[in-house]
């Protein structure tokens, strides 16, 4: 059974009942504390629940109760005996009890045995079980170890050992014991991965859980250990994290579905795996979609043209333009009735949608399917290819294009080709990377996205300073490497990426773009009339100060507002242009060695000459 605690999303217990039952859960977790600040009794929670399908396995936590002395211990029984009236009343037959933080309480296992083994006669007695928890801080019993040695000394039919992927991989506990364990005397298993942070349990705990597939815990190593239990009881979410709490809970919801179902499919002798259609092999972004209406279509032409596109070919029923350049292709559509022309009345000019070249659309779709991810299908003329869609970042659109259609059917088919003169390009290759902006509560959902449909790996997290505040960044990279995404966010809304988001809603804001010689690909542009971003002189004071460079390589760099940044395994050069319209900006990079970076060191240089270039244009900041 696929189950989610209250605590995981936002919103009042009727909204996170909605939600969870709408992503496709079958069962719930109620937090007390959720039931408490509700305005219902527990007899309507369990009304709305079978009214949406929803099983409710547990009420929880239930704390502080084992080896507690007198008159403490009487206390906890008769508040215990008041809990087994509350779980009839919502319905429910499990009680989850973690292990004891209390100060009072006694270092005896056998004591904590004692008592719950006469928790669990009393349940009994009204047809009832109880689960218990080591907690990663609890004051005696943080070990699931330990708590199962518990367990196993109480041994009563109605108790049972939860397990809680958070507090073993929060310890580093070795995972292998936990295959020893019957499954049939685990009771629930709770699923939660987080970053790695340096700070105490309880506070990592409480705001920076994710859901598996979001962190960096070893969830494979544990979900196999499960397998071997044969464990097949439910599957449970159980999330503290404080941007899940800003978030809408629907999406919440849904994201916890998808990553349960990555979890499902982590150990194939699991009794949970369910064959998933293969993630897709890649090949590199294959186009971009522009939307823009006429009086932007002079000037941004004009960039293209100066970056050494061509336009070459006009689409045989809609008003399209292509232009192309070695690997790339950018679309330009104009249209009025169309999905693009939605798209634009509310982020304005901007990136609509992207293709990717994929082995195999229909499978990719199928998975995506799978992992409950929009799909889009827009109105196909006559004669045209339909090319299969999925919905992205702000409703944008991922088209995605098997390699023959990629080689030159897709554009045969649909645009009137036209010839062109044949001038010189500026050497950019293909596209590099595609950076795109949200609000910081989706950043963890989008990354799920990427993982779960792409198999797309997650880099390590960027805070980049802005002048007016950090950005979080974390890029997305296809398994090989043809197809980097840099996700950002910022909380703070005078930030570059923080004023896209506030005032164009998010999405696409940089195109990077590759070269095998950014030296001569810049003179072309610069020779072309294109803007560059100034780079201050004091960045190539330093950077002489803390590399040994050959100073004709340093002036020639600096001669051409060119970024730098090596490590073991290779070297690195950007340049970058002004922003477009005060939206999106385009990178022009190259890559030397095995350099597979993002040139995070050169950020904050980056983002102080944008944020000046917007305060010289007289753009509000």
């Amino acid at each position: 059974m696929r189950a989610i605690a209250t605590v995981s999303i936002s919103g009042d217990l009727s909204d996170k009942l909605e939600a969870i039952a709408r992503a496709g859960f079958e069962g719930v977790e109620i937090f007390e504390n959720d039931l408490l600040s509700w305005g219902g009794t527990p007899e309507e929670v369990r009304e709305l629940a079978q009214s949406l399908g929803l099983k409710i396995i547990a009420l929880q936590p239930f704390r502080d109760f084992e080896a507690m002395p007198e008159p403490q211990r009487t206390r906890n029984l008769e508040r215990a005996e008041r809990k087994f009236e509350l779980m009839k009343a919502l319905g429910t037959d499990f009680l989850l009890v973690c292990s004891n933080t209390s100060n009072h309480a006694v270092d005896d296992p056998e004591r904590a045995a004692a008592d719950l083994r006469e928790m669990a006669e009393r349940a009994q007695a009204h047809g009832l079980r109880i689960g218990f928890e080591a907690l990663a801080w609890g004051r005696h019993i943080s070990d699931y170890r330990d708590a199962w040695d518990i367990v196993q000394r109480a041994d009563h039919p109605a108790l049972g050992l939860v397990l809680d992927s958070f507090h073993t991989l929060a310890l580093d506990l070795p995972t292998d014991p936990i295959a020893a364990i019957p499954g049939e005397r685990i009771f629930l298993v709770q699923l939660a991965d987080a970053p790695v942070m340096d700070m105490d349990v309880l506070s990592w705990s409480r705001h920076h859980r994710c859901f598996p597939g979001q962190g960096r815990f070893s969830m494979a190593s544990f979900m196999q250990a499960l397998a071997d239990t044969g464990y097949n009881g439910p599957l449970s979410h159980e999330i503290f994290n404080d941007s899940f709490r800003a978030a809408p809970p629907r999406e919440t919801a849904l994201d916890g579905m998808r990553s349960l179902i990555l979890m499902e499919n982590m150990a194939e002798h699991s009794p949970f795996f369910q064959s998933l259609p293969s993630p897709p092999v890649c090949d590199g972004v294959h186009f971009m979609e522009f939307t823009l209406d006429e009086e932007s279509a002079a000037p941004l032409s004009h960039w293209l043209a100066a970056m050494g596109f061509c336009r070459i070919g006009r689409h045989r029923s809609k008003n399209i333009d292509l232009w192309q350049q070695g690997d790339m292709h950018v679309v330009l559509n104009f249209e009025t009735d169309s999905f693009a022309h939605t798209y634009r009345l509310i982020h304005g000019i901007s990136v609509c949608a992207m293709g990717f070249r994929v082995n195999d659309p229909e499978l990719v779709m199928a998975r995506a399917s799978a992992f409950q991810a929009r799909s889009y299908s827009g109105p196909i003329g006559a004669g045209e290819l339909k090319i299969p869609a999925l919905r992205g970042i702000e409703g944008s659109l991922i088209y995605l294009v098997d390699p023959e259609t990629a080689r030159d059917r897709q554009w045969r088919t649909d645009f009137e080709l036209s010839a062109h003169d044949e001038q010189p390009d500026a050497g950019l290759a293909r596209i590099d990377h595609i950076s795109q902006v949200m609000p910081s509560t989706q950043l963890l959902s989008w990354q799920l996205f990427y993982k779960t449909i792409f198999d797309f790996e997650a880099g390590s997290e960027h805070e980049l300073a802005d002048p007016r505040g950090l950005v979080l960044s974390q890029a997305m990279t296809s398994r090989d490497g043809t197809i980097r995404l840099p996700l950002n966010a910022s909380q703070a809304t005078e930030t570059l990426p923080g004023r896209f988001q506030a005032e164009h809603k998010g999405g696409v804001q940089q195109i990077a773009l590759a070269t095998e010689d950014i030296f001569a690909t810049v003179d072309q542009l610069i020779a072309n009339g294109l803007p560059l971003l100034d780079i201050p002189a004091n960045y190539y004071d330093d950077l002489a100060a803390r590399m040994d460079m050959d100073p004709e390589l340093l002036q020639a760099m600096q001669d051409r507002n060119i970024l730098y940044d090596r490590n073991e395994d290779g070297e690195f050069f950007q340049a970058y242009t002004p922003l477009f319209a005060d939206r999106f900006y385009f990178e022009i990079l190259e890559r030397r060695g095995n350099y597979q970076q993002f040139g995070a060191v050169n950020a904050p240089i980056r983002l102080a000459a944008q944020s000046r270039q917007v305060s010289q244009s007289g753009s509000r900041r």
